[in-house]
């Protein structure tokens, strides 16, 4: 059994989760890269990330949210993802909501939120599920990109039983000059199956949790 994970990650946390016998490649599919984006005043506003490399990015560039809520024009702090909840916590922040998707997120927000102004930090591919919806309930939301994400395109010439997807653009990087047919196909989460879905007719096989943990689980519990 010979299993490709498309983006770098621990071989010995793998090796944990999956035992050795399995063997295992790493290939990064996409890369990202900070944007300089001069920081601003960031008062009165809920801060979005959908991603960690968001996260990274508005620290690099300076900016300073308060999270003070006993304080004026303090900042509460929406994210996607444990990944991404993480990264907060790394730069000594907390989250107020931690969703699975931009979906759940774009959900809560105008089921709970409505009265709140939106700074979403993010990619230049990131998805358009909340500046799709939140303006049509009349929600102020203001997209900053932040960050680059760069499809890599390999040609991959191993030939693999399964493989194993992090995010829809790291499905469109690899699906460019590679085949996605007759080999297992995971997913870490459900926007990411939707693109592979859109691809190929194969079975996707997707995690629940949106950790790398839960996929290797799922992995583990079908190889």
């Amino acid at each position: 059994m010979r299993i490709l994970l498309t983006k770098n990650t621990d071989l010995d946390v793998v090796a944990k989760e999956l035992g050795t016998g399995i063997m295992v490649d790493c290939i990064e599919v996409i890369k990202t890269h900070p944007l300089s984006v001069p920081s601003f005043e960031l008062k009165n506003h809920s801060l979005i990330f959908t991603s960690a490399s968001g996260v990274n990015a508005f620290f690099i560039n300076g900016f300073k949210p308060n999270e003070d809520f006993t304080a004026k024009n303090y900042n509460r702090m929406y994210c996607v993802g444990e990944k991404t909840k993480k990264a907060l916590r790394k730069h000594g922040f907390g989250t107020f909501k931690v969703l699975k998707n931009a979906e759940a997120l774009s959900r809560f927000i105008t089921s709970c939120c409505q009265h709140e102004k939106f700074l979403h930090f993010c990619g230049n591919l990131a998805l358009d599920v909340l500046d799709d919806n939140l303006p049509l309930q009349n929600i102020r939301y203001r997209k900053v990109v932040i960050y680059h994400t760069e499809e890599l395109n390999p040609v991959i010439t191993e030939k693999y039983h399964a493989a194993v997807f992090f995010s829809p653009s790291g499905v469109r990087s690899f699906a460019k000059h590679n085949s996605l047919e007759g080999i297992m196909l995971f997913s870490i989460g459900e926007t990411t199956s939707r693109e592979l879905r859109k691809m190929t007719p194969e079975p996707v096989l997707t995690a629940q949790g949106n950790t790398l943990a839960s996929v290797l689980e799922l992995v583990k519990n079908h190889i």
